[in-house]
């Protein structure tokens, strides 16, 4: 099985979710029980809904162990090219873009955090200061964007 590459900060946030799910946990199990002593489970709505979140939990705990226990965190040794937790600055058509190049499950385009293995992230792999990068878009669009920063 092949390791699943995150940043130190997206494995912290993972192991953060955990706990705050099995808090959450704890509660919805106290819901489950209250419901249950209320009788006919097949007409409680508490029961049912209380059920499914308790199951909704129980999935997600089970991906986050899932990553946990297959994940290793980059340790990016800067040598003045992109890698996999790079933090970089480009600029495309007089504005300034930044953006973290990140594992492909801890992607977030919202928060400039781009996987390695989007259009955009295979082509910033190994380029170095100053270099430029074109990006083709579906539509034919293209884009010119200069490295300004790695850090």
């Amino acid at each position: 099985m092949q390791k699943i590459p995150f940043t130190k900060e997206g494995l912290s946030k993972l192991r953060k979710d955990q706990e705050q799910l099995i808090e959450k946990r704890k509660e919805t199990v106290k819901s489950l029980s209250r419901a249950r002593e209320m009788g006919d489970l097949s007409e409680n709505g508490l029961y049912k809904a209380a059920r499914s979140e308790l199951a909704d939990i129980d999935r997600a705990l089970r991906k986050i162990k899932y990553f946990l226990s297959n994940s290793f965190a980059i340790n990016n040794i800067l040598n003045n090219s992109v890698g996999l937790g790079s933090k970089i600055i480009l600029e495309t058509k007089g504005e300034t873009k930044e953006f973290e190049i990140v594992g492909d499950f801890e992607a977030d385009p919202k928060q400039g955090k781009i996987s390695q293995n989007s259009p955009l992230g295979k082509e910033l792999m190994n380029k170095k200061v100053n270099q430029t990068i074109e990006i083709i878009s579906p539509n034919k669009n293209k884009t010119v964007y200069k490295i300004i920063k790695i850090s």
